[in-house]
């Protein structure tokens, strides 16, 4: 078990349907990393943009997108994650990839379709929630609009990292602001938003708030808005131990299961 997480948030302009370009840029930002660093976060859909157009650029689980962050992964000895658009037995999935330094992969699919983009009309739901165990880390990935369903997040497995990527607007940028927090407070986590920049093909604006907040939910990052930037930041167990520890306010939560 180690006591420090050290994670690098990529904060990023994508390019619109174009996983050609968008390996290219995001190989040269990993690679530029010169830090040594345990997990490095890509936003949603890193490979194409937001797009419902899944037969342009949907890829299968041995696509190029797929082993470009294995190769990453094994060379750099970090774990990579993102989501990307996935083809498999006829469905189209919205799957985030916890890519391990020895190739190995942990996937979550999305549960939430975000039904004012149409995304649930062409995308099947994920039905499992994921934690990964990583270096004595848990950590509970999820995607973009998952962030408005607390209870689909509630920390039930006692997990240390809640990590949302995504594709989030600048018209509600403040919800996302405002969730990213609340979920670390009500968890006791850390929790990690990273969001893409820049315009996509639709002219949706992305102004990125990427953030991570500690588990009383001060922020920690200093990471500016509008700007592909990547920060680098360390987490310590001791921090989560301490405060559980002493406050102990998830052991107030209330039982409950969740039928998917």
């Amino acid at each position: 078990m180690e006591d420090i997480l050290k994670i690098a948030v990529v904060q990023s302009n994508l390019v619109w349907e174009n996983p050609i370009q968008n390996r290219i840029d995001f190989t040269k930002k990993i690679e530029d990393i010169s830090d040594t660093v345990d997990l490095v976060i890509l936003p949603e859909m890193f490979s194409s943009g937001f797009t419902m157009n899944v037969e342009a650029v949907a890829e299968t689980m041995e696509g190029e997108s797929v082993q470009m962050m294995k190769q990453l992964a094994v060379k750099k000895q970090m774990a990579i994650v993102g989501s990307l658009i996935i083809s498999e037995n006829d469905n189209f999935y919205n799957r985030l990839l916890f890519v391990r330094p020895d190739g190995g992969m942990d996937v979550y699919d999305k549960r939430h379709g975000f039904s004012l983009a149409g995304e649930d009309k062409v995308f099947t739901p994920g039905t499992k929630k994921q934690v990964v165990d990583y270096k004595g880390w848990r950590i509970c990935p999820l995607i973009c609009y998952d962030l408005r369903f607390p209870v689909w997040a509630r920390n039930i497995e006692n997990y240390d990292v809640l990590l949302y990527v995504a594709n989030w607007p600048k018209p509600r940028i403040s919800a996302w602001d405002a969730l990213l927090k609340a979920r670390a407070i009500e968890n006791m986590s850390y929790c990690i938003g990273v969001n893409r920049v820049g315009l996509d093909a639709k002219n949706y604006e992305y102004p990125g708030h990427s953030a991570v907040y500690d588990v009383l939910g001060k922020q920690l990052s200093a990471i500016k808005a509008n700007s592909e930037q990547t920060e680098i930041l360390t987490l310590t167990k001791s921090h989560i131990e301490k405060n559980r520890r002493h406050l102990g306010f998830l052991n107030d939560k209330d039982a409950f299961s969740l039928t998917t």
